[in-house]
């Protein structure tokens, strides 16, 4: 793996999490613009770190030379949502961009992991522009709740500590919480229109006091 400029490598993918990181985080803002509920709720991005993509390559018996290609999650944005309806909404947002390609869909929030997991996988190719030219990256899109997010960050640390072999006992109890936090998911789409109207009140509220604010000044 000694022919890989790392360092210019990574690059183009960098810049393909700031542009996306920019525009969903700027798509959010134009909902509440104008007064909508928005489905993203937090966007965050990183670049894998060469030593993560090193192993992935060992592991997964990726080539260099099919690196770009095969590798799918070396630029990452992760969207999240209040409601798991606005998961499927920010998909379809996805499919109408006509500024990406979605090439490939894996719902895990349908059909879940063994292990509890929950989210859904868009990838996506996106065109930059470099100083060669366009390039067309692939990147992964992650979309999840706020609960799937909390129980996926926590499974994501204790595998780093036990690399994926967990005790049984942890595992049993990951897998009630993952279920835990489907059934809390759950239960605020039922009470989704109550949740977003007392939102809205509050903003509606704030703004007042914002704009009453300002004709005093």
């Amino acid at each position: 793996m000694t022919r890989i400029k790392w360092n210019e490598f990574l690059i183009p993918y960098s810049q393909t999490v700031d542009e996306l990181k920019l525009k969903f985080r700027n798509l959010r803002k134009e909902f509440l613009e104008k007064n909508e509920h928005s489905p993203i709720e937090f966007v965050t991005g990183r670049v894998k770190t060469v030593d993560s993509i090193k192993e992935k390559m060992r592991r997964r018996y990726i080539s260099e030379d099919l690196l770009e290609q095969d590798m799918q999650d070396i630029a990452g944005i992760r969207i999240q949502c209040q409601f798991v309806e606005d998961i499927y909404d920010v998909a379809k947002l996805l499919h109408a961009r006509e500024d990406m390609q979605v090439v490939e869909e894996r719902d895990y929030i349908a059909n879940s992991k063994p292990s509890g997991y929950r989210s859904y996988h868009v990838v996506i190719e996106y065109p930059i522009q470099t100083s060669k030219g366009q390039k067309n990256i692939i990147a992964e899109i992650q979309i999840r709740t706020l609960a799937m997010n909390f129980w996926s960050t926590i499974e994501h640390s204790l595998n780093y500590k036990y690399r994926g072999d967990f005790p049984e006992e942890i595992n049993e109890r990951l897998k009630r919480a993952a279920e835990a936090s489907f059934m809390l998911d759950e239960e605020m789409s039922k009470i989704r229109g109550e949740i977003q109207d007392a939102q809205q009140y509050f903003t509606d509220s704030k703004r007042d006091i914002n704009n009453s604010t300002k004709d005093k000044n």
